[in-house]
């Protein structure tokens, strides 16, 4: 090789080498960063903590999973988020919500209107009591857009009808006159994903996005939502029971158990080596098409503690079967087991 020619390949790899570089930071830039939330509900019972002090990070182009029973405090932490927490009750009294640099509980309500629907959208998990009773699903779709993507009438009515098509209601010219109560639960969830989508939002919560809906349609709502998030960058939070759903969807996944963050981890790592005993448990209690002779599914023992009066030390210690004198009375912290992997349990302290 001559000179020259090893100058020429010099600096072509030169060139690639910054691309990738470039490529690398783009891939691990950060949207959204949640530190300490706690998010309590104050009630004649006492303060319900529903969130208590998660810490949270997800990157540009990413999708999280959030996993855990029902009333963990995933759709909480989903609210707080939007900052549509009830108040009354509830109040966000501690953390920060990080969103693009800037902390989104220090905005002002106008500010966070502007935010909502446009930046960030939510896939709410019950549809009929999230659309509006007395406006068509055509005009709820539009309004969005003409607010947000200061579009007129007739280009909302367009993208409208294209947005209803592409997430399955059939006859959408037909239907964008339709009220919520004349649609099926499956039709409204999809009215709602097609309006969450409809400003190609920068953060995607969704929030048990395919209950109600068929397999088919389940499988056609995942694959626009990995459309959008590989075509226009978009994050994506789900929410979900599914783990089915988390393993071929998910980048991360986060496990929460009575308002604390319990393991987080690649979606890989975690399936194939989950370290937390309640992470376990959920792995065991879940369905496997690979184990042809399992004939009954193991059960966690016990009910999700009271968020009034939890158990001191780690909340899951009273269901643990492997659980020790220290559990009762010290609170572990999350530690990192491997790079990425975070558990919050003595047994690794």
């Amino acid at each position: 090789m001559n000179r020259s020619s090893w100058k020429r390949q010099r600096v072509t790899l030169s060139r690639v080498h910054s691309r990738a570089e470039r490529c690398t930071t783009v891939r691990e830039e950060t949207i959204l960063s949640i530190e300490g939330l706690k998010t309590y509900f104050y009630t004649r019972r006492g303060v319900v903590k529903a969130v208590d002090g998660i810490e949270l990070t997800v990157n540009v182009a990413e999708t999280l999973g959030i996993v855990g029973e029902s009333g963990c405090g995933k759709s909480v932490t989903a609210l707080s988020i939007m900052r549509l927490v009830p108040c009354p009750p509830g109040r966000i009294v501690g953390g920060a919500v990080h969103f693009q640099g800037e902390n989104l509980l220090e905005k002002t309500e106008a500010e966070m209107r502007n935010i909502r629907g446009n930046k960030i959208s939510m896939i709410f998990q019950n549809p009929m009591t999230s659309l509006n009773p007395v406006y068509t699903i055509g005009r709820q779709i539009t309004e969005v857009m003409e607010l947000h993507q200061f579009l007129s009438h007739k280009e909302a009515l367009e993208k409208a009808i294209e947005m209803i098509r592409v997430v399955g209601i059939p006859d959408p010219e037909k239907q964008m006159n339709c009220y919520p109560h004349q649609l099926s639960g499956g039709m409204n969830q999809r009215a709602m994903i097609a309006m969450a989508l409809s400003c190609r939002p920068s953060l995607l919560i969704a929030d048990e996005p395919t209950t109600a809906l068929d397999v088919t349609i389940q499988a056609q709502i995942m694959r626009l939502m990995r459309s959008l998030r590989e075509e226009f960058r978009t994050s994506v939070i789900l929410i979900t029971h599914d783990l089915g759903l988390v393993a071929g969807f998910c980048d991360k996944v986060t496990v929460m158990y009575a308002g604390e963050l319990v393991e987080c981890s690649d979606t890989k790592t975690l399936f194939r080596n989950p370290k937390h005993p309640y992470t376990l448990a959920l792995m065991k209690s879940m369905p496997r098409i690979d184990t042809p002779g399992q004939s009954e599914l193991e059960v966690i023992e016990g009910e999700v503690p009271t968020m009034v009066n939890p158990p001191l030390g780690c909340r899951f210690h009273p269901r643990c079967p492997r659980a020790m004198d220290i559990c009762e009375k010290e609170r572990p912290h999350l530690m990192q087991m491997d790079p990425g992997h975070l558990v919050s349990c003595h047994l690794y302290s």
